[in-house]
């Protein structure tokens, strides 16, 4: 795999790290506009009764028909997710063998406010790609193609949709509370790097698209 276009997540599913893992070089989308239901506000997380969703509260816009820019978006730091999300994360992985290993790169990023929501996923992105050891060459888009004919490029846009069907086959690892309600795949990458930590490069790089 060559160039990957991808959109900057809230940390993203595994499904998307796979490719990030095998492409030679990533291009994210700054120009698109922004679209609800998607992996660029929530992650979804193992938690102690099950998928537990995790969602970033945004700044809509009130005007009709008026399409906002990804990057426009604005956070709404009136509620305090942060500190919810990082308490869920806590509750739902202090166990994992993980964890405690990761937690200082992470708890940063829930003790900061940030404004706009792509300013918010970058960030996490450079935690990710510091633990992940993930060491592959990022660019940005400058305007916003609707579709690619290159063959060297790969667009994986769709993959920040949380409706999409796979097109991975993942295996399962060990989730924390697996031994009570089943191993759910394709959770955030948080997931399978707070229980697979250093080897979760190799999973991501060992994984076969359907």
């Amino acid at each position: 795999m060559k160039t990957l276009i991808l959109h900057p997540a809230y940390f993203g599913s595994i499904e998307q790290f796979v490719y990030f893992a095998k492409a030679e070089k990533i291009c994210f989308e700054n120009e698109d506009n922004y679209q609800k239901q998607t992996y660029r506000n929530r992650q979804y997380i193992y938690g102690a009764n099950g998928k537990l969703l995790l969602n970033i509260p945004i700044k809509h816009l009130h005007i009709k028909n008026k399409r906002q820019k990804y990057k426009e978006v604005k956070i709404e730091n009136d509620f305090k997710w942060q500190i919810n999300h990082w308490r869920s994360l806590e509750a739902a992985y202090r166990t994992s063998p993980f964890f405690e290993f990761y937690e200082d790169e992470f708890r940063p990023l829930y003790e900061k406010d940030y404004t706009y929501l792509m300013e918010f996923n970058y960030a996490c992105l450079d935690v990710l790609q510091s633990c992940l050891q993930l060491d592959i060459p990022i660019e940005k888009t400058e305007e916003f193609i609707k579709a690619y004919n290159d063959s060297e490029i790969v667009d994986g846009r769709n993959l920040i949709s949380a409706k999409k069907k796979l097109s991975v086959n993942l295996e399962d690892y060990i989730q924390v509370f697996s031994n009570k309600e089943g191993y759910i795949p394709n959770l955030s990458i948080l997931d399978l790097l707070f229980n697979e930590g250093p080897s979760s490069i190799m999973y991501l790089e060992n994984q076969v698209f359907n």
